[in-house]
């Protein structure tokens, strides 16, 4: 008689940026990440689940999307071009690889990917192996590995030139009473996702067009180590976490922020409860990202986290816990898994504040858990 096959259980998690996110574009972001998720599962269960594939086809739906930040969507610079970073990290090995400001690719995920892959083997003259590479470099690297090229005005979408155009004519030509910032509305920043295979293995990836009128050759989050994705197991891999992180790239590279919650949950104990990991990113996203930035003069330090971790349940299986937390406006999350197949998606919002001091600091992150495991 024939053993039982095991049940395949891969779960995913995309996010589509912490800022904010107006009515008219609401269902188009939710839609992309429904998609992303669908794709993402998609995936033979034997050879093609690696939580670190998982993640990259998860974000090359996103950045083939009008309505985000990545990719085609990509925010243009202060010279009306594309310039994309991205980057992915696996949890198993700690093996990380990203790409930034570089023009014409159209997934940048793909080459941040093919980087990792790249720095795993060995090199005929014992050189090391970037894990990082950026501009014209990553593009001939690309065009090296396969990896499909665009000529890069093909990058550029509608929504971003009228973007573009809008802020551009206002930053040259300064209209009495503005009041010298963007606006929220033009607060939407890089995407990215999260995944558990079926080996219980975990990765992290992020992708990102970059600050609207950013400036030309600006690397942000999303290609810095420890800045935009993280990924880590303990060797039983009886504990671990993914995440991915949006935001201010500045303010979250500063801090190094995925690396630094990273190192906070490896810190606690294999019995901590649930309540503890809603204490680690409360801490870390007022006491060592929030509060710094204030000193610093940042009246509204912006950042979102997507946390994965890695839990002990009942009978002592490992369970998977999906969390949200963010300084901004709202985030746009959705998940999925092999066990529960069709995406939920959701624009999270932080409920408004009565309008006193202690609320207000009180509410500055909001954190919630989303239900990715049955």
């Amino acid at each position: 008689m024939q053993a039982p096959t095991k049940e395949c259980r891969v779960y995913v998690a995309v996010h589509g940026g912490a800022g904010y996110h107006g009515v008219v574009s609401e269902q188009s972001v939710k839609s992309a990440l429904k998609r992303a998720c669908a794709r993402a599962l998609r995936g033979s269960p034997l050879d093609d689940s690696s939580a670190l594939l998982v993640v990259e086809r998860a974000i090359a739906v996103l950045e083939d999307d009008e309505y985000l930040n990545a990719g085609y969507g990509s925010n243009l610079t202060i010279d009306g071009t594309v310039e994309c970073d991205a980057a992915v990290m696996d949890g198993l090995s700690g093996d990380f690889g990203s790409v930034g400001a570089v023009p014409g690719l159209k997934n940048p995920i793909k080459l941040a990917s093919a980087l990792l892959r790249h720095s795993r083997e060995p090199d005929s003259l014992g050189r090391i192996r970037p894990m990082t590479l950026v501009a014209s470099g990553a593009y001939s690297f690309a065009s090296s590995q396969g990896i499909q090229t665009v000529a890069p005005n093909e990058m550029i979408s509608p929504r971003a030139t009228q973007e573009w155009q809008k802020w551009k004519s206002r930053l040259d030509h300064p209209v009495d009473g503005d009041s010298g910032s963007l606006p929220q509305d033009a607060m939407q920043d890089t995407v990215g996702a999260v995944a558990w295979d079926n080996e219980g293995n975990l990765a992290a990836g992020v992708s990102s067009g970059g600050l609207l009128l950013k400036y030309s050759g600006r690397i942000g989050e999303a290609a810095t180590f420890g800045a935009g994705c993280w990924a880590q197991q303990s060797r039983s891999e009886r504990s671990g976490m993914a995440c991915s992180i949006s935001g201010a790239g500045e303010h979250i590279v500063r801090g190094g922020l995925a690396r630094v919650l990273g190192e906070a949950l490896q810190s606690q104990q294999p019995d901590d409860s649930e309540l503890d990991t809603h204490h680690v990113l409360l801490r870390i996203l007022n006491q060592q990202f929030t509060e710094p930035m204030r000193q610093r003069g940042e009246r509204m330090p912006n950042a979102g986290v997507l946390l994965l971790t890695k839990e002990q349940g009942e009978d002592d299986e490992a369970v998977p816990r999906l969390w949200c937390a963010f300084t901004t406006e709202s985030m746009a999350v959705a998940y999925a898994s092999t066990t529960k197949p069709s995406p939920k998606a959701s624009i999270l919002r932080r409920p408004a504040s009565t309008g006193s001091t202690v609320d207000e600091d009180k509410s500055s992150v909001f954190i919630t858990a989303l239900p990715i495991h049955r």
